[in-house]
């Protein structure tokens, strides 16, 4: 059988950690007395921690010295990562584990291709490190997405070319990434959001072992 890279994004491909983002910040905006709601939410996707706070504070319109900016940014963080520690299989959005299973069991390169900082971690919390065989993280890469550094680099890991490499995405930004990339983008979410992927598929339940077949054939 052909051999093909596989790279996935991690937070709303693999796991939902979008939620902890938002509870961490909701948890900060309280304390300033902001009302800090899942719309509101909505504006800090894809945002930096840094932009996310000044949106925040800019929705109650709090002033705030840059001391007190950098004291809330590291709380926020140390929120977060309480959320993830206690992060359980379970967590695991429905559908990855199969396609994982079969593409290691069908000898494909697995690479995980993510902006987040705690992407190890994670995985190892949720018990599938062991089926990625290179990551890529916010650690690893100065840009980021659209721009195609992070799965350039994790094709480059995987000692396979860019072009061709697969990519399962979420984002906008990491759809456009992977056409920049010359690589073959498969959009995880809302078709009239992605509909700059090559393919589309609600979850990772309808994704069907034909379909992965097919991949590795072509």
């Amino acid at each position: 059988m052909n051999q093909k890279a596989f790279i996935f994004d991690l937070d709303g491909v693999i796991v939902d950690t979008a939620k902890y983002h938002f509870l961490a910040w909701q948890k900060i905006a309280g304390r300033l007395g902001i009302n800090f709601s899942h719309e509101h939410n909505e504006q800090l996707k894809g945002v930096s921690r840094v932009r996310s706070l000044d949106i925040i504070l800019g929705l109650g319109g709090v002033e705030a010295a840059q001391e007190d900016k950098d004291r809330w940014l590291i709380e926020k963080n140390e929120d977060y990562l309480g959320y993830i520690t206690n992060m359980k299989e379970d967590e695991i959005l429905e559908g990855v584990v199969p396609v994982l299973q079969y593409l290691k069991d069908n000898n494909q390169k697995i690479a995980l291709g993510s902006a987040s900082k705690n992407a190890r971690p994670i995985l190892e919390k949720v018990g599938i490190l062991h089926y990625f065989d290179a990551i890529v993280d916010g650690n690893d890469v100065t840009n980021a997405k659209p721009d195609p550094e992070v799965f350039i680099r994790a094709a480059q890991l995987l000692g396979m070319q860019s072009e061709g490499a697969m990519v399962f995405e979420d984002s906008v930004a990491g759809i456009q990434a992977a056409n920049v990339a010359d690589m073959v983008s498969i959009g995880i979410g809302d078709k009239t959001v992605l509909h700059e992927a090559q393919y589309n598929f609600n979850d990772f339940t309808e994704i069907s072992t034909e379909f992965l077949e097919q991949l590795v054939k072509n």
